[in-house]
């Protein structure tokens, strides 16, 4: 571990990466009230152990003592959670050292910063406490630096300076420097917030108006998403393993003999009506309690969503880093006009790229208008699209209405080989009829532009998406061609990005336009390759 200089040592701007460190150097635990939080996650996590724990323990003698240990021994690997976990700020790092059989130690450079998360559930908030996830840029999830456990005010004094210490994300290989001032601030401000010394209070800051305010009445979107059926599964399966552990204790199991009867076809829509009932109940409370109060605004250089009814989070988005927008337009939410928005941000992919959600489904045209707010160009969310042409066209249907035709020819050998029911024949007309229907709307959605300085691409019809990258942001151009594509001139273009879905891709596209977009988008790296000498000039 180094060892921070003399405090009487000058400052040394020319080095890149001034030694600073907290006061003496010290490691900080997180604030002492999670002493009362870590314990009772654990009783929680065991709680299934600990039933089993009582109902085996009330049979046995002493069986008490057996009961007892049940719960403190949840409680004591609370305690130890807390004891073993210590962090510090120093030499431009967050460094963070958890575990005691198994110690870890993982750290991130302060300007490595790609996003902060502040979260808090029910039980930190009466606590005043918060949690603070900061990504990092790496897919691994074990490498994303979580502080669980910082007092709310310097939660979000430690979000503000990360992102203020954060600069623009450099090329590889480039040494970017964080000088001693910014993270020796960093450190100080976060320590005096942790130990409860008191801090200078921030100047407050003049933020711009919401860009986003949440509208309950989009609510009404959540059924037409997988929520609703996610959950709705998660509570029938949580409660036919319930039912079947009462059956099993149940000496004789009751059942009703006597009565009358629903016919089977009416209790399967009974249920299904339930089952859809619901879903759409649970869809919309999930809905509502995940993005209540929802707020996104652009302060300090940063794009700031809140969101959260029991459990508040607020991400923090370093604007230097949105390379683009993903706009989310799925077939249930296109039939009623609505849509969903993320942000492609530069080194955030994986599981991280859930902090990208700016937009939760609400109407199509407030998506759009805040895609252009976020990109800061207006008109490139929704602007034209050129289309492929009619060899592209073509693709769309082939590739729809072969693999449709041959699944329709397998009712027919089933009807005539085993003599079964003749109305699976109707499956011969619908799946045909639905590729095609597929394929048309395929074909009309595919398009690309390049306006703004932001390359725009669409595609997909169960699932649409429409990605909008800048320029800037893109760190190479691939284009590849199948044999079927070159036969009919076509390419496939990626613009290669380093976050989001790592590359924004343009589906057969005409050759000549795919090579004339690559050279518009990075004109001095694609323009080593193209020929753009006239036509019958010469060439050297």
């Amino acid at each position: 571990m180094s060892q921070p200089g003399p405090p009487d040592q000058p400052d040394q701007p020319d080095q890149p990466d001034q030694l600073v460190d907290l006061p003496s150097g010290d490691w900080f635990r997180l604030d002492p009230r999670m002493l009362l939080v870590h314990p009772v996650r654990e009783v929680i996590r065991f709680l299934p152990a600990l039933v089993i724990v009582a109902v085996a323990g009330s049979g046995l003698s002493g069986g008490v003592p057996w009961q007892l240990a049940g719960v403190l021994i949840p409680i004591a690997i609370g305690l130890l959670r807390y004891l073993t976990t210590s962090f510090r700020i120093a030499e431009g790092r967050l460094e963070l050292r958890t575990g005691l059989v198994m110690r870890r130690s993982r750290s991130a450079r302060l300007e490595r910063v790609r996003t902060v998360d502040i979260s808090a559930s029910l039980i930190h908030r009466m606590l005043d406490l918060s949690t603070v996830r900061i990504g990092t840029g790496t897919n691994a999830d074990d490498q994303q630096l979580e502080l669980d456990g910082l007092r709310s005010a310097g939660a979000l004094r430690l979000r503000d300076d990360l992102l203020r210490v954060s600069p623009v994300a450099p090329g590889p290989g480039d040494a970017v420097p964080v000088t001693g001032d910014a993270s020796g601030e960093v450190a100080g401000e976060v320590a005096g917030e942790v130990a409860g010394a008191p801090t200078t209070p921030p100047a407050p800051a003049r933020d711009a108006p919401p860009t986003l305010v949440l509208d309950p009445r989009w609510a009404r979107y959540a059924p037409l998403t997988s929520t609703g059926v996610v959950v709705l599964a998660g509570i029938l399966g949580a409660g036919g393993q319930l039912l079947q552990s009462a059956d099993e204790l149940l000496p004789e199991p009751s059942r009703v003999t006597d009565g009358p009867g629903l016919p089977g076809v009416v209790t399967v829509l009974v249920l299904v009506a339930a089952a859809l009932v619901a879903t759409a109940v649970l869809a919309v409370l999930g809905y509502l309690a995940t993005n209540w109060g929802l707020t996104l605004r652009r302060s300090a250089g940063s794009w700031q969503l809140r969101r959260g009814l029991f459990t508040t989070r607020d991400t923090s988005i370093d604007e230097e880093r949105l390379a683009g927008v993903r706009l989310h337009e799925p077939l249930s939410l296109r039939l009623v006009g609505a849509a969903r928005l993320s942000a492609i941000v530069t080194g955030l992919a994986g599981s991280q790229a859930a902090s990208a959600m700016i937009v939760p489904p609400a109407p199509a045209r407030v998506a759009a208008g805040v895609a252009g707010e976020v990109l800061r160009a207006p008109g490139v969310a929704d602007a034209a699209l050129e289309h492929h042409g009619p060899a592209a066209t073509r693709r769309r249907w082939v590739r729809a209405l072969v693999p449709a035709l041959v699944l329709a020819a397998v009712p027919v050998v089933l009807v005539v080989a085993f003599d079964l029911t003749p109305w699976l024949l109707v499956l011969t007309v619908v799946l045909p009829v639905l590729a095609g229907v597929l394929a048309a709307d395929r074909a009309r959605t595919l398009g690309h532009a390049h306006v703004g300085h932001h390359v725009v691409a669409r595609s997909g019809s169960v699932v649409r998406r429409r990605d909008s990258l800048a320029d800037e942001h893109v760190i190479g151009v691939n284009l590849r061609a199948t044999w079927f594509q070159r036969r009919v001139g076509l390419s496939t273009l990626s613009a290669t990005t380093a976050g989001g879905p790592q590359a924004v891709t343009v589906l057969d596209v005409p050759t000549d336009r795919a090579v004339a977009l690559a050279l518009a988008v990075l004109p001095a790296v694609v323009g080593q390759f193209v020929d753009t000498s006239p036509a019958g000039a010469p060439r050297r």
